[in-house]
């Protein structure tokens, strides 16, 4: 044990982080503000214990919400007491309850190659379920359905309890029926969805003393980080494993608690010296991230909650600088702004673009950003958009992965038996799953004997064939590396045929996307323990957008602040400060949401650590609509004194220069439709210094932040002029020539 690296690791923290962390018995609540070191804490109470021989690595469970924090837990505890730390649990929820329900989920009924059905997977069987029982998606949406159905598991209603209780109307009756027909496809299909996951581990505990007893025997001290954001299930878990012990330290924050709508509920850590006898609560308020004026911002703002256990963030480090207000005339404006503010600030003080984020509250505001940023050559990266595993090909390969580890999967061969085309249709398919049904068995057994079913004569021969790939493929799971069965997959299936025959640069993407999946896979099998197929879905399964975020791409980050939490950059935006849109229209009419809305700001406003720039405009069109409205009340709970307006308050709204923005004199800025971006600028042909589009190719140019380099080709677009242009400090870059501000050199 190095114990001399453990205690000058406790002589650098704070008096509350020490207390903290040198607290090993008992009920322990850590309230730990925004940016004050609780991972820190987190870390050092873990090796405190080992130092004391309190217990071995592998009886303490630590849990996180997302696999970058477990994974970052696991890396500090190595870093601080080496092979010492090794064989703590560190893990997400669904992470743990997955591994429990591997070795045990027998008990149930259920086999141990069970598969885990992500959102679009549960909304397949949803649509298909309305289909057939006549149910009209545009009067009951597929979404609101597997909503219902999740809020369900999480208060642990099944589907006989809603019915008894809530079906009454044909609207709630008709819940009851695609619920109780979801829960039957997931069970034929052998499959669990990502509620199952906790739900089945709690009842797995609650069904068997014997399982129940060996694991809260095991962990002999629990920590759970962001407990605020726990919902009724997962309390009940911990409540479960830390029946043996009573040693239960959790971190977490009130006044971050903003996961309502997935089921959270804040009344967990509200109520946590209730729950739990003889509890121990310790605030941690000095802050190490942000500067003082941010954090004045930030507590003027939550202290108008009254559901919350109270603390005040302070630093040692000033004031820093003022919180900056802007004004605009709409979301293009805006969009310009921030544009503009990012290239000054990498041009003229060497800032990096990944130093950057820009929060919003809903996603459908990145819109504008995202034209503008790609118009103006800002490099971007959007947290929450189409991830890597939802694109088309990618689970179509995953379907097959899928599938060969667990034949019962009915909906992923549903997916991928006639893909590539196999002239297997979809009456042969509607007769597959009824056979299945009448047989109680899975489709693939079906497809497998299908010459012995005269419904399926016609199709017998290609069911035969695909059944035999499957089989094949089967085989070769145990003895093919991880990355040479995904590869055999592709080829074998035709996927990989079928996408070179389309010859398009579309098909040449999607195949260079499989190509990427094969070498995450080889990575896998260096880095992890158990390199199985099974293992590999598995942690596809609960990867998050956050776990797939890049912390070393020079790019500016845009995020709803839902995202954000947990984050931290030097300069934020939070944009859209507007009443009607955050706070959202229906939090205005109930405190409880508004209150909710409130910590959501405090969320956005403590990522910043230097900078933090709040925008809102006159008017804005979101969802087809224009609104005209009025700043955000929570702009009205941060002092006067720390806010440096960037307009002028004599107008009713800034109407920025265009030339401010790279567009001439004559540009007019103007209100436009969503779907013509285009014309906000039109063709300027007056000032070499403010058009790209004059200047001729193989003329050398100059850009404020790319530097110096040789303009390579001009396209024509949307009434502007797309730039090539090869930067001899950074390669080719493609900039809208309107907004490149070049120069001769």
């Amino acid at each position: 044990m190095q114990a001399t690296k453990i205690h000058a690791q406790l002589d650098k923290m704070n008096d509350m982080q020490k207390k903290a962390a040198l607290h090993t018995e008992g009920a322990l609540l850590i309230l730990a503000g925004a940016g004050s070191g609780k991972t820190t804490v987190l870390i050092s109470r873990i090796a405190n214990i080992l130092a004391q021989g309190l217990c071995y690595p592998s009886n303490i469970l630590a849990i996180t919400f997302t696999n970058k924090a477990a994974k970052e837990l696991v890396s500090r505890i190595d870093s601080l007491i080496g092979e010492d730390g090794s064989g703590v649990w560190a893990s997400t929820f669904h992470s743990f309850c997955a591994k429990v329900l591997r070795r045990n989920i027998d008990t149930l009924g259920y086999s141990s190659d069970f598969s885990i059905f992500d959102t679009d997977d549960s909304l397949r069987i949803i649509k298909s379920a309305q289909k057939e029982m006549g149910i009209d998606p545009q009067i009951l949406a597929p979404r609101a359905v597997l909503s219902r159905i999740s809020r369900c598991k999480d208060c642990r209603i099944s589907p006989a309890e809603y019915t008894e209780n809530f079906g009454n109307d044909t609207y709630n009756n008709d819940i009851c029926r695609l619920y109780t027909e979801y829960e039957k496809q997931l069970k034929r299909s052998n499959a669990l969805d990502f509620d199952d996951i906790i739900l089945k581990t709690v009842e797995l505990f609650e069904t068997s003393d014997e399982i129940l007893n060996y694991y809260s025997n095991k962990f002999k001290y629990i920590m759970v980080d962001e407990y605020q954001d726990t919902n009724p299930l997962q309390f009940r878990l911990i409540e479960l494993l830390q029946t043996v012990h009573g040693n239960l330290c959790v971190v977490g924050d009130d006044d971050q608690s903003i996961y309502k709508f997935r089921g959270a509920t804040i009344e967990n850590i509200l109520s946590f010296e209730k729950k739990f006898k003889n509890a121990v609560v310790i605030r941690l308020e000095q802050n190490y991230r942000s500067t003082g004026n941010i954090l004045n911002a930030a507590n003027n703002v939550i202290s108008n909650n009254s559901e919350r256990k109270g603390k005040t963030l302070w630093t040692a480090a000033g004031d820093g600088e003022p919180i900056y207000e802007n004004r605009l005339d709409d979301e293009y404006q805006e969009s310009l702004f921030i544009a503009d503010t990012v290239l000054d600030s990498v041009a003229s003080q060497g800032m990096n673009y990944g130093d950057f984020a820009v929060l919003y509250r809903t996603n459908a505001q990145s819109n504008a950003i995202e034209q503008t940023f790609v118009k103006g050559g800002v490099p971007y990266k959007i947290i929450g958009g189409m991830r890597f595993y939802e694109r088309k090909e990618i689970k179509d390969i995953l379907a097959y992965m899928y599938l060969v580890h667990n034949t019962s999967d009915d909906l992923r061969l549903i997916r991928i038996i006639n893909e590539p085309k196999r002239k297997i249709g979809q009456a042969t398919l509607e007769t597959l799953r009824t056979l299945a049904a009448q047989n109680a068995v899975s489709v693939f057994d079906i497809a497998k004997a299908a010459e012995s079913f005269p419904e399926l004569t016609r199709s017998a021969a290609r069911l035969q064939k695909f059944s035999e790939l499957i089989d094949s493929l089967i085989l070769e799971k145990d003895t093919l590396p991880l990355s040479e069965l995904i590869k055999d997959i592709s080829v074998r299936s035709g996927y990989i045929a079928m996408l070179e025959a389309e010859n398009t640069e579309e098909a040449r993407d999607r195949v260079n996307n499989i190509a990427e999946l094969v070498s995450t896979a080889a990575v896998f099998e260096t880095q992890s323990d158990e390199p199985t197929l099974g293992a590999f879905l598995e942690e596809i399964a609960l990867m998050t957008d956050i776990d797939n975020l890049d912390d070393s791409s020079d790019r500016v980050v845009l995020m709803t602040l839902h995202s954000a939490k947990g984050l931290e950059f030097d300069n934020v935006f939070i944009a859209g400060a507007e009443e009607g849109l955050f706070p959202g229209q229906r939090s205005i009419e109930s405190q409880e949401e508004l209150e909710e809305e409130r910590r959501l700001m405090y969320v956005g406003i403590t990522r910043a650590k230097k900078r933090l720039y709040i925008t809102h405009t006159q008017r804005r069109t979101i969802y087809g609509m224009t609104k005209y409205n009025q700043p955000s009340r929570f702009l009205n709970e941060i002092p006067k004194e720390i806010i440096k307006p960037l307009y002028s308050k004599d107008k009713p709204a800034q109407t920025m220069s265009p030339s401010a923005y790279g567009f001439g004199s004559n540009v007019s800025i103007k209100h436009v439709d969503l779907n013509s971006f285009a014309q906000i600028r039109k063709p300027v042909n007056n000032a070499k210094t403010e058009n790209g589009a004059s200047f001729n190719i193989g003329e050398r140019v100059v850009h404020k932040t790319f530097g110096t380099g040789t303009l390579l080709s001009k396209k024509p677009m949307g009434g502007d002029t797309l730039l090539e242009i090869n930067f001899d400090k950074v390669g080719v870059k493609k900039i809208m020539a309107n907004f490149a501000k070049l120069t001769k050199e």
